[in-house]
């Protein structure tokens, strides 16, 4: 059974208030006027009264002829009051039902009026899609609760619009970044294959390659998994030490930071997070700090109470490109070149873990080239 429309209900709800406040104020009138109404000021107090009633007739005449006069008159102003407040009666009942039947034609049309915004909030609904994201409701009148609500889902409409574009590029950006390396292996067995005479020191190149593109190709689907991962928001609540990942990445990148000068001040910070991701997450900001750098350059990277910090030298970046490298698969193209290991999802992993655990992240370009990158994580 289909309920009333609010329309209907608004409508009728002002009808009722109408008609019983309009019944509420004839109900005074009507007090007021059965209290007041033919009052003569001639009459005789109470104890004048009470007087004239106990006193017998024969002791003082007079006073038995003005109580009778006294009796004429009250049955008379009552009969008038009686009259009256009949013909009143019926007056006010027409008055009330013509009220009531104006009052649901008004209420009908100021309803429809107030209404008037959720309409334009229900067709513009109905009209966006996944395709058709950038209609928005645009609400024009006085700033009110209905307009707070449309430019609410207007900036709810923009955001999800956001966040499909993101997806979108996102999905071209890992599928071609996954065709990439699998291009590398089928050209490379192609062309094998259409020698005639292939050696050995030949088929074990093309299994180098291969090896090296399945292994990156192995790498961003880690990525892309630790990404899922984070942002779906289950984690294993755990004690950690962010010093402890730190040392652990460090010890990783032994061989690629040869030419480096990696210093470290690794003091206790003690975290409630998951183990994995916040290992990643220190791997992935130290294997950042060393792949864009430049020979010769530095790494620092200290924990403490305040979190996690990286910093390092390297090719300058420009503060309003900052929040593209926690982008997926953004890289800039000045000086910072994607090595053969990169899989563009390094920053991205790192924001989304930080995220999760409700935690901040700064970067700041270095005077000299480089970034300062700041993980804060609440303390255990």
């Amino acid at each position: 059974m289909r309920h009333p429309s609010i329309r209907l209900r608004l409508t009728v709800v002002y009808a009722i208030v109408l008609v019983v406040a309009c019944a509420a104020l004839l109900a005074l009138n009507y007090w007021l006027l059965y209290h007041s109404l033919y009052n003569n000021i001639h009459d005789p107090t109470p104890a004048e009264l009470a007087k004239m009633r106990s006193t017998p007739p024969d002791i003082a005449p007079e006073l038995g002829e003005k109580l009778r006069a006294v009796d004429i008159d009250a049955a008379r102003i009552a009969e008038r009051r009686r009259e009256t407040l009949l013909g009143t009666a019926g007056t006010s009942a027409i008055g009330l039902l013509v009220t009531a039947v104006a009052g649901l034609g008004i209420s009908w049309i100021v309803a429809g009026r107030l209404l008037r915004p959720l309409r334009t909030l229900t067709a513009t609904t109905r009209r966006i899609s996944q395709d058709r994201l950038d209609e928005r409701i645009a609400l024009t009148g006085p700033h009110d609760e209905l307009h707070e609500l449309a430019d609410t889902f207007d900036a709810m409409i923009g955001r999800l619009e956001s966040a499909f574009a993101s997806q979108r590029r996102f999905v071209a950006d890992a599928a071609h970044d996954l065709r990439t390396p699998l291009a590398i292996v089928r050209t490379g067995l192609e062309v094998q294959l259409a020698k005639r005479q292939a050696t050995v020191p030949q088929w074990e190149e093309v299994a180098r390659r291969a090896l090296t593109a399945t292994s990156r190709a192995e790498r961003m689907l880690d990525g892309l998994l630790a990404l899922a991962r984070s942002d779906s928001g289950v984690l294993a609540l755990e004690p950690c030490d962010l010093a402890l990942a730190a040392a652990t990445a460090l010890s990783a990148v032994d061989e690629e930071a040869v030419d480096l000068t990696v210093t470290s001040d690794l003091r206790p910070a003690p975290v409630t997070g998951d183990p994995v991701l916040l290992d990643r997450l220190a791997a992935n900001l130290v294997d950042n700090a060393v792949r864009h750098n430049h020979p010769g350059g530095r790494v620092s990277v200290s924990t403490g109470p305040a979190g996690l910090t990286v910093r390092n030298s390297g090719p300058a970046v420009p503060p309003e490109d900052l929040d593209r490298l926690f982008e997926p698969f953004q890289r800039l193209a000045s000086g910072r070149a994607a090595s053969p290991a990169s899989t563009g999802l390094g920053l991205a992993i790192v924001r989304s873990i930080v995220h999760a655990h409700a935690g901040t992240i700064t970067a700041t370009p270095n005077p000299q080239g480089g970034l300062t990158v700041t993980v804060a994580l609440p303390a255990r």
